[in-house]
């Protein structure tokens, strides 16, 4: 059997990640395809990374932003804190589950198709 349990959980409540964050598990992009939108607004305020993200002509942008405005979201109403006052501290896109489909071809061959997906993480902070 386990032994401490209760130190064990008191000590992981007081090493706990107390900054906000936001994660969209599942999302149909490639976790390549995110990570290119994701170092560009590693660092960046909060209001200065939506207006990069807004103004981005990738398709995949749309999905960053969603997660973007939910970690503030929950900075706000979970935390109390102010949107002006946050910055991205990390953000990160990893590799979810792939979809394999089969396109069949000439002969009877099969070509296979591998769609893939991502878990996109942001996490705030303030500006000290």
């Amino acid at each position: 059997m386990a032994k401490r349990v209760r130190e064990k959980t008191a000590n992981r409540q007081a090493n706990k990640d107390t900054r906000p964050k936001a994660t969209a598990m599942y999302v149909r992009m490639g976790s390549s395809k995110a990570k290119r939108i994701l170092d560009t607004i590693r660092g960046k305020k909060y209001l200065e990374a939506v207006a990069i993200v807004e103004n981005s002509t990738s398709s995949n942008a749309d999905a960053v932003l969603k997660v973007l405005n939910s970690a503030a979201a929950n900075a706000e109403h979970n935390l109390g804190m102010n949107k002006d006052n946050l910055f991205v501290a990390e953000c990160y896109a990893n590799q979810g589950p792939s979809f394999k489909r089969a396109i069949f071809r000439a002969k009877g061959g099969v070509d296979t198709i591998i769609k893939r997906t991502c878990h996109i993480t942001i996490i705030l902070d303030v500006v000290k």
